[in-house]
Order: C-alpha cells, then structure tokens, then sequence
C-alpha cells in the first residue's frame, strides 16, 4: 500500500499519534481510541503492510510499535518539497519587508 494512503485515515494517524508516545497493544489503542477492537486491528494491519508500524509477541499480547525507518523514508521525499516552499516564503518575507518600508 502507498504510504500515503495507510496515512489518508484520520484513524490510522491517531493509532500512529498513540504509538509515538509507546509501544501499545491493541486493547491500549482500543481505550485510548475508544474504537473497537476489529476497526483497530484492521487499521493496525494496514500501517504493518505499509511498514510504519511492528509487532511483537509479548506474553499473550502483541504490542506494536513506530518502525523509524518508513517515516525517514517518508521525510526522505517530502524534503524536496519542503525546500521549494521554504524558499517561496522566504520570498514572500521579502516581498512584504520591501513593501512595509516603501511606507
């Protein structure tokens, strides 16, 4: 799945929201979501396939956790990006700067 598109579902990013604070299992992203537990585990799959997020057996539990490496990717190509409109800003800033001191 497009990276993109695991990330387009308000629910998928609150899953990621709670698991940048820890690692959690699907019960502790139930409460925290106050979803049910197939939405969740559904949601839980997606960002696995599209490689945000990792599992591990705990017990009895399986905790998921942030897997780095995809978001690195992700900024990776949104860097470009970021570059064009920083420098567009920049442009801005100056524009409205010489335009405030012709006043």
């Amino acid at each position: 799945m497009d990276a993109f598109e695991a990330l387009g579902a308000p629910t998928r990013r609150q899953i990621l929201g709670e698991l940048k604070r820890s690692p959690r299992s699907v019960n502790d992203l139930v409460d925290a979501l106050s979803a049910n537990q197939p939405s969740v585990s559904k949601h839980l799959k997606v960002l696995r396939e599209a490689g945000f997020v990792s599992v591990r057996g705990e017990g009895q539990q399986r905790i998921y956790q942030l897997e780095p490496a995809r978001f690195r990717e992700l900024e990776a190509w949104l860097a470009p990006y970021r570059q064009l409109w920083t420098r567009h800003l920049d442009a801005l800033e100056r524009h409205l700067e010489r335009k405030e001191k012709r006043r």
